[in-house]
């Protein structure tokens, strides 16, 4: 279960970071209950990621594809999904941030180079940001690396602050974990326990624990950012569930996060259904794009094995696999390939034969998955429950898709796709078993 614990009203003597520099005069809102007559309008939260393009692991890693889906797409879509803020922006200095920033729907504010630096840190990034929103009244900083962040703890501590009068709220999670003294290097000490009595070590289920701060998020007001604070005043903190707290700083291990992600993360607001039909464009998905003509004017194309081995593996689960081109290939070559498939080719409008197909099976949107590539896929991807390109597929598609490949068409994308369908639907059926 969710637990939301607060902590008692305090104050904080030592700021984290340097109070604004040079901010222009606030404007007057009659929103304040300053001038003007009317309604007192909500207090302005704004949800802010910082997303600088400089990272000494992982370059661009802010942007970088974790289980189909840029890493700061995954707060930003429970950011938005939330429906908390009254606007949600990305903070950064790098043209492809700011692409995927507006592509998720968040606004961008462009930082300073001041800001940008190795040595910058959070609380200078966020002044400079109120220095240029005198709107803004509350801040819930959002780290980019966090994405297994659900709209629920967004709107649980929106709600902390809002309407029970909390001038910061931080984001902790609960660790089992016993801590013992450090000694340093050439120096004859015995280690200390920290947290423990070893003559009498508690089982797991007779501790309580710690909470450790797990930076998913920072709520502050505006008035104690501008003193050089993230953590003070009225202050509390939100615990998270151990499974929802995972942070990519920490994480080392990519394709470990990845899947963590895909049992616990949060994929938007319709509940994901099992899938009954996959459907994959043939020209650049299931081959590579990629024609060859023999001398005899014979059509020839290439697949990869491991492809027709995830066709294969879709069928078994009972999943119908379908193929699709806008372009008249041969049947005939096709049918060489032996993957025992219904295909149409030669199909103008690949949305009104997807739709028909559905229709046939008796199908939502929601049990159809596609694998598509060109512009032509761009509405197929749109509508169906699941959606994914490979990598190289033309940057419509791209914009338009829930999960993009690291493989190219025609070099194991498909069967990646499969893998991924695969995974969800056992997220699907361990939560009807719930």
């Amino acid at each position: 279960m969710d637990s939301v614990e607060k902590g008692a009203a305090t104050s904080v003597s030592n700021p984290r970071g340097r109070p604004s520099r040079g901010r222009p005069p606030k404007l007057q809102r009659n929103s304040r209950g300053g001038q003007g007559r009317g309604v007192e309008k909500p207090p302005h939260l704004a949800a802010l990621i910082l997303a600088r393009g400089g990272s000494k692991g992982i370059p661009l890693k802010n942007i970088k594809h974790l289980a189909g889906v840029p890493l700061i797409g995954w707060v930003l879509r429970a950011a938005l999904d939330s429906g908390v803020f009254q606007s949600v922006w990305v903070s950064t200095d790098h043209d492809e941030i700011e692409n995927v920033a507006k592509q998720f729907g968040a606004q961008v504010h462009r930082r300073s180079s001041e800001v940008s630096k190795d040595s910058s840190t959070s609380l200078d990034a966020i002044i400079e940001f109120l220095n240029y929103h005198n709107e803004v009244d509350i801040i819930g900083n959002i780290q980019a690396t966090s994405p297994c962040l659900h709209p629920t703890d967004l709107q649980k501590v929106a709600e902390m602050i809002r309407e029970e009068g909390y001038d910061s709220v931080f984001s902790v999670v609960r660790r089992h974990q016993f801590r013992w003294g450090e000694i340093q290097k050439g120096v004859r000490e015995m280690t200390e326990p920290l947290n423990l009595n070893p003559a009498k070590r508690p089982r797991r289920q007779d501790w309580d624990g710690e909470l450790y701060e797990n930076g998913s998020f920072y709520f502050a007001k505006r008035h104690l950012i501008e003193m050089g604070y993230l953590q003070g005043g009225k202050m509390a903190y939100y615990e998270m569930r151990a499974e929802h707290s995972v942070d990519i700083d920490v994480d080392i291990d990519w394709p470990i996060a990845e899947q963590r992600v895909l049992r616990f993360g949060y994929f938007g607001k319709e509940k994901l259904k099992e899938i009954k039909l996959f459907v994959c464009n043939i020209d650049g998905c299931l081959t590579n794009g990629h024609i060859y003509v023999s001398g005899d004017q014979k059509e020839i194309i290439s697949y990869d094995v491991k492809d027709a081995i995830g066709i294969s593996l879709l069928k078994k689960s009972g999943i119908e696999v379908r193929l699709i081109s806008e372009r008249a290939c041969s049947k005939q070559t096709l049918s060489s390939l032996k993957l025992d498939c219904k295909m149409e080719v030669n199909v103008p409008d690949k949305l009104a034969v997807l739709d028909e197909w559905r229709k046939e099976m008796g199908l939502c949107w929601k049990e159809v998955a596609y694998l598509g590539n060109e512009v032509s896929d761009e509405e197929c991807l749109k509508k169906v429950g699941l959606s994914g390109v490979p990598a190289d597929a033309c940057a419509a598609a791209q914009k338009a898709v829930g999960y993009i490949c690291k493989s190219n068409g025609g070099r194991g994308a498909l069967r990646e796709f499969a893998e991924h369908i695969f995974l969800l639907m056992e997220k699907v059926i361990n939560s009807c078993q719930k």
